[in-house]
């Protein structure tokens, strides 16, 4: 498996050898994995490397296809991890893009920590983008248009309760997932799917009243219809640069 074209991190490292930790961000999708590595500042220091999710995935395989991505990044101290579900103490509860049973319970975080060497921290994937977003002033949501919806809030910089939209109905017998996923971007003509994306900010809203609303992951560069002053599409690098936020103590204390 090949990471694509990646520099040796040796070059990459020239302009960012600077005091203090590197961080290994991975950002684990339904559709790809990407990783990079940040500077105590969160900017990444190397290229981020992506390859496909491998289909199927259960949690050895993911383990292997992590191991490959990442060899070829720069030295790093620490790891943060997006993953696409619900999780509590680093054991997965929901893993709805990894259909595999062997996901119930697994403790992704350890496990990744052991099979790379260094000590890991893992958040739900929405959370780790909206880390990277978010100004931290009032109450801001993100919502990632990728494979399927990703969900997280955020009270004055800090991580709510998680709350799985991804999986609650919006319209009849479905689900958000259902209703403006990557499948249903597919099948059904572009404008009809933002019209869509337009009612789930309005069903949000109202749900939760929010300051500011953030829209990230891979379909938002697809939304070509105004939206509302509050509501922003946000970079999808925030998926990999947010992760440097699992290691601020005060934000870490909201999440365990």
């Amino acid at each position: 498996m090949a990471a694509g074209n990646t520099a040796t991190g040796a070059k990459e490292m020239n302009d960012a050898e600077t005091a203090g930790p590197k961080t290994l961000a991975i950002d684990i999708g339904g559709t790809g994995l990407k990783a990079s590595v940040l500077d105590e500042s969160g900017k990444m220091v190397t290229k981020r490397v992506r390859v496909p999710t491998p289909k199927p995935c259960p949690p050895e395989t993911l383990l292997d296809f992590l191991a490959k991505l990442t060899a070829p990044l720069p030295p790093h101290d620490r790891i943060s991890v997006g993953f696409p579900g619900v999780m509590r103490d680093g054991r997965i509860i929901t893993a709805p893009q990894f259909p595999d049973k062997a996901w119930l319970g697994f403790p992704l975080e350890d496990a990744i920590s052991k099979r790379l060497g260094k000590p890991a921290r893992m958040l739900n994937d929405a959370e780790v983008q909206g880390l990277g977003i978010i100004a931290g002033q009032g109450l801001e949501v993100v919502l990632t248009l990728g494979t399927g919806l990703g969900s997280a809030m955020f009270s004055n910089g800090a991580p709510t309760p998680h709350l799985e939209l991804a999986h609650h109905p919006i319209r009849k017998d479905e689900t958000y997932n259902d209703y403006v996923g990557n499948l249903t971007y597919r099948a059904i003509r572009k404008r009809k799917w933002n019209k869509r994306v337009l009612k789930m900010i309005k069903i949000v809203y109202s749900l939760v009243h929010y300051d500011v609303l953030y829209l990230g992951g891979g379909n938002a560069a697809n939304i070509v219809v105004p939206l509302p002053a509050n509501v922003h599409i946000a970079s999808n690098d925030a998926g990999i640069t947010g992760g440097i936020h699992l290691w601020d103590e005060h934000v870490w204390r909201h999440c365990r």
